[in-house]
């Protein structure tokens, strides 16, 4: 968009525009940051959050606790819950068993497509509820514990 462009209507060609992006990609599941728009279009900071803002009056974004916006897609079933509950599942769901090994960080960031410090986080609260061991560097996690039937409910 040219400095001269109107800026009425502007946040509107924008959403159009990601949004196509985000129909034309199956596999695009966060959208791009303020700053990228704010970059590509040449807009403002405000301008790239109405874009935003129409994204999720119409559906297609989501705000998700901790993370960016994401992509919404219709018929989709995604998991809401905090990922320390997650993380939870994943003793049952990969059968581990007390001193197995817990998958690494890196390896959760890309299965559950989160940041690293999301992970951590996360991580940190499981190792409170004394369910995995200390993580230190080049040692990998351990189950110390199984979580109750109550902790880990799969949707």
């Amino acid at each position: 968009m040219s400095q001269q462009a109107s800026p009425r209507g502007t946040f509107l060609k924008i959403a159009e525009v990601v949004r196509a992006r985000i129909e034309a990609d199956p596999k695009m599941t966060e959208l791009p940051t303020a700053a990228d728009l704010m970059g590509e279009f040449d807009v403002s900071r405000g301008v790239a959050l109405r874009v935003f803002d129409v994204l999720q009056e119409q559906g297609v974004a989501e705000r998700v606790a901790g993370s960016r916006l994401q992509v919404a897609r219709r018929g989709e079933a995604v998991d809401r819950r905090p990922l320390a509950e997650r993380l939870t599942d994943v003793i049952t769901n990969d059968h581990l068993s007390v001193g197995a090994a817990f998958p690494s960080a890196t390896k959760l960031c890309a299965r559950f497509g989160v940041s690293r410090p999301t992970v951590a986080k996360a991580l940190d609260k499981l190792e409170a509820a004394g369910l995995l061991s200390e993580g230190k560097q080049g040692k990998p996690r351990t189950v110390l514990s199984l979580p109750k039937p109550e902790e880990s409910a799969n949707p």
